[in-house]
């Protein structure tokens, strides 16, 4: 038996406390591979030593049990910004702030502890590990509208290997970390010629991240488009006070001269002005003066009698309104509360929302037409977390167009992964993405994923970026999700199959 293996038997051997704790430092570790530490080699080699554990235990409740313990140290660290709204309004929301990251842990952690478990009952070899861990990240993706953040395979964003995204998605980079796991395991543990062909076998998979990585760099003719970024945090976004210093900083950004003459577009972020769409006549009026004739893209607010739309505009060159989209994928608990009016009689609200159910959602996907630069699939923050937002689009858009407000994920770990996020929706559909945020992190996406500019984290100002083309329609945009969960499922029913045979023989 190798040192490594027997160190793994003795942690599963150790009183609970201790593997439990050894457990969570396994997670704490795999989840440095996440933005902004992007440390994905430490997830990998924590997810080998974690996989080595699970083969050491000898009952599915062991197993169970080191899943979930991993699973609330990754998730733990990982999500870790989830504090951050509560702190907004901390004499209203603040004392929900620890009970939100403890049982976020442990509820995400449960989509460990369950394949965990159920693998070791079908065996405990690595494919229904493997495929386990793929099948309930798509249940976590789906379930209760879904929560699929800091998914395993994220990790690879900031590595060549992003670009097997564009075949598989994100459910492709998952099977590529674990498998990377499983490998280095036994390269360590008890097989080294198994080892050093995975090796191999990664290495070439490492070789095709970078040929497949496109060239999506803009022509000479390509738009201009200004993104504004006015950095309002969210404490103060909406303090009488404040208002008309943000308002009139976007002003000036979009009336600013540019080094390459007028843009062809110009985009604010979500909720970028603080009036509701029937009343915001005079502040439209002044954007379009600004804008001195180029197209102006924005969020506000709408309503329709009671019900209250989180939407985007587009103002073009008359000032007038001739695109409108209501955010249709809204944040549970944040921008609606399940059973929200009942909840409300006790002062239970959405964090984005003043009292009762809060927003309305919006139809679903649609395209926008913004004049010269073609047709845009908008995404107003949350929605580009979702990769079956943009594959449900009626039809295939010319670009992404993502406005969002991430001044309620603070200033730590969350609007760098949200970014990262959107890197990874450019690559699987091989099209641009223009991202103004409110606080950051604003910037010009191209296809192949690389950010062509941005404006930094807690910064005010504007960038006018000439926009990629959009590339071929890559695999993953045409057949989505669906072979990765089909080898998955036949993964675990092979396994399945594989065990009841044993013990039949036994």
């Amino acid at each position: 038996m190798s040192q490594a293996a027997a160190l793994a038997q003795k942690l599963i051997k150790a009183r609970p406390i201790l593997r439990f704790l050894g457990a969570v430092c396994v997670g704490l570790v795999a989840a440095l591979g996440q933005a902004p530490w992007e440390l994905w080699p430490l997830t990998i080699a924590a997810l080998a030593l974690l996989y080595g554990l699970y083969l050491s235990t000898t009952t599915w409740r062991q197993a169970t049990m080191l899943g979930l313990s991993a699973g609330i140290g990754y998730f733990a660290l990982a999500l870790n910004w989830i504090v951050e709204p509560f702190f907004v309004d901390f004499a209203r929301h603040g004392w929900m702030a620890p009970f939100a990251i403890v049982l976020l842990s442990i509820g995400m952690g449960l989509f460990w502890a369950v394949p965990f478990g159920i693998a070791r009952r079908f065996g405990g070899g690595a494919l229904p590990w493997i495929a386990g861990l793929v099948l309930f990240e798509v249940l976590r993706g789906t379930l209760f509208t879904g929560f699929p953040w800091a998914q395993i395979g994220h990790v690879l964003i900031a590595s060549p290997l992003l670009h097997w995204a564009s075949w598989g998605g994100a459910l492709l980079l998952i099977l590529i970390v674990l498998g990377a796991s499983v490998i280095l395991w036994h390269f360590i543990s008890d097989n080294r010629t198994f080892g050093a062909l995975g090796i191999l076998v990664f290495g070439a998979l490492y070789g095709g991240g970078l040929a497949l990585k496109p060239n999506a760099a803009a022509g000479p003719d390509a738009p201009i488009v200004r993104i504004v970024q006015p950095n309002a945090p969210q404490h103060e976004k909406w303090d009488p006070e404040m208002i008309p210093v943000f308002f009139k900083r976007q002003v000036d950004f979009t009336a600013a001269s540019g080094d390459q003459g007028r843009p062809d577009l110009i985009v604010w972020p979500e909720t970028a002005i603080p009036y509701m769409l029937d009343n915001a006549g005079p502040a439209l009026d002044i954007i379009h003066r600004a804008a001195a004739g180029t197209p102006v893209v924005l969020g506000l607010r709408r309503n329709e009698g009671r019900r209250f739309f989180n939407s985007l505009i587009y103002l073009d060159e008359a000032g007038q309104i001739s695109a409108q989209y209501d955010k249709h994928h809204l944040v549970p608990f944040g921008e609606y509360m399940p059973f929200g009016d009942t909840l409300s009689r006790w002062g239970i609200s959405g964090l984005a929302a003043s009292n009762g159910s809060g927003f309305s959602a919006g139809p679903g996907p649609e395209l926008v037409d913004i004049g010269e630069l073609g047709s845009a699939l908008p995404l107003i923050c949350y929605e580009g977390v979702f990769a079956r937002n943009l594959l449900a689009a009626p039809e295939r858009a010319e670009m992404l167009l993502m406005i969002t407000n991430d001044a309620w994920f603070g200033q730590a770990s969350g609007p760098y992964q949200h970014l990262a996020q959107a890197r990874l929706r450019s690559v699987e559909q091989g099209l641009p993405m223009i991202r103004a945020a409110n606080t950051g992190v604003s910037a010009m996406i191209d296809g192949a994923g690389d950010l062509s500019g941005s404006i930094a984290l807690g910064e005010a100002g504007f960038l006018d970026l000439t926009l990629p083309p959009s590339l071929p329609e890559t695999i993953y945009a045409r057949v989505g999700d669906g072979p990765i969960i089909l080898f998955a499922s036949t993964l675990m029913l092979l396994s399945f199959i594989s065990a009841r045979k044993q013990r039949a023989a036994s």
